[in-house]
């Protein structure tokens, strides 16, 4: 019984620990026509977009500032209309730097 609750408590914290990696990790295209059809890959996480250029990130991903990691982005799937990094999510002010620096 209690080797049960063991391995019940471990697997909720897993759990718990891999949506709170990737949670609020998403984007908006500027240019939802150019979202990628495929998976793309930037510093650790897995982009995967829809056909409006809503995009959900996946994985841990590197450790660095959304600001940063939104210019990285950016370099590769193209400008952003919203932006939030590991939940912080990026005021339109941000976002305008971000696109502009990338």
């Amino acid at each position: 019984m209690r080797i049960a609750s063991l391995v019940a408590v471990a697997a909720l914290a897993l759990a718990g620990a891999a949506s709170a990696q990737t949670a609020g990790t998403t984007l908006t295209l500027q240019n939802g026509a150019a979202a990628p059809t495929s998976p793309v890959i930037v510093d650790g996480v897995s982009w995967r977009c829809d056909t409006t250029g809503g995009c959900v990130g996946t994985g841990r991903g590197s450790e660095q500032p959304a600001s940063r990691a939104c210019r990285r982005v950016v370099a590769q799937l193209g400008a952003v209309s919203a932006f939030s990094w590991r939940g912080q999510a990026l005021s339109a002010a941000q976002i305008a730097t971000c696109n502009a620096a990338a």
